[in-house]
């Protein structure tokens, strides 16, 4: 017997097998589909083209299928196909996929997302995969079944993830892992200037090229940091983009300043 509470608010066009169980506050879209024995347990928001598979629960807070995060989205009928028997907990976010992509983002059956995951746009997770508390997923993301990765990591745009890999908590992962694999431990590094974005913001290559010149000036000679400092403060100091750098350095803060991998493993910041 269907169980809706009074409060949620659930759109008349949306499909609900008989069994399905919505609780307080809740927000069910026109296009959503929730499959035989679905629990939505309180202010959850599904929308968008969004099917659940059987047996699945959906714990408060969590928001599924709305628009990606994607500059390009302009609302096309995307889908997100969510599997059976899953657990999706608190304040979990997966979204619908995009034209750029496979138009679909899919979950699997049997999986478990801890509180404050997110899974995006055009990801594909098999089956029984574990993304544990607040794990973030880049978009076309692949992961294969039984993977678990721990929390706080992150995984970059179109990494895929082997079965039966492990991801080590709060690991930044931008290469591929392979299948029954353990990967721990990556920290970030500077390696270079975020030179593609320069250009696509319409920086000059006489910019790029001093900014590239600050950079090895800054981070990969000798001397103390404060001492490479004040000589590219010196150098450029009519250049706004390298003044920008040396002013992030200078002001205070509480952590260390990122820098690159020096030859011998470690960070060269003086």
């Amino acid at each position: 017997m269907m169980k809706i509470h009074p409060t949620a608010v659930v759109d008349k066009s949306a499909i609900l097998a008989p069994d399905v169980e919505i609780g307080p506050y809740c927000v069910i879209g026109p296009n959503v589909n929730l499959g035989e024995g679905v629990r939505v347990i309180s202010h959850a928001v599904i929308d968008g083209h969004t099917s659940v598979g059987a047996h699945t629960v959906i714990h408060p807070f969590a928001s599924l299928g709305l628009s990606p995060q994607h500059l390009s989205y302009k609302g096309e009928p995307t889908r997100l196909i969510i599997g059976h028997h899953n657990v999706i907990r608190e304040h979990v976010t997966m979204h619908v996929g995009t034209a750029q992509g496979t138009m679909e983002t899919r979950v699997g059956n049997h999986s478990f997302f801890m509180a404050g995951c997110h899974v995006a746009h055009d990801c594909v997770l098999e089956d029984h995969v574990i993304l544990t508390n607040n794990v973030a997923l880049g978009g076309h993301v692949h992961v294969g079944e039984y993977a678990n990765i721990g929390g706080l990591s992150g995984v970059h745009q179109y990494v895929r993830i082997g079965k039966h890999a492990m991801v080590g908590g709060v690991t930044g992962v931008d290469k591929d892992v392979i299948p029954y694999a353990l990967a721990i431990g990556n920290r970030a590094r500077l390696t270079g200037l975020n030179i593609v974005g320069l250009r696509r913001r319409g920086f000059s290559r006489e910019d790029i090229r001093s900014l590239r010149t600050a950079f090895g000036l800054l981070f990969l000679q000798g001397g103390t940091m404060v001492e490479r400092i004040n000589e590219v403060a010196d150098l450029f100091s009519t250049h706004d983009g390298v003044m920008d750098i040396i002013n992030f350095i200078r002001e205070y803060s509480s952590r260390p300043i990122c820098t690159p991998v020096a030859s011998n493993g470690n960070g060269n910041g003086g």
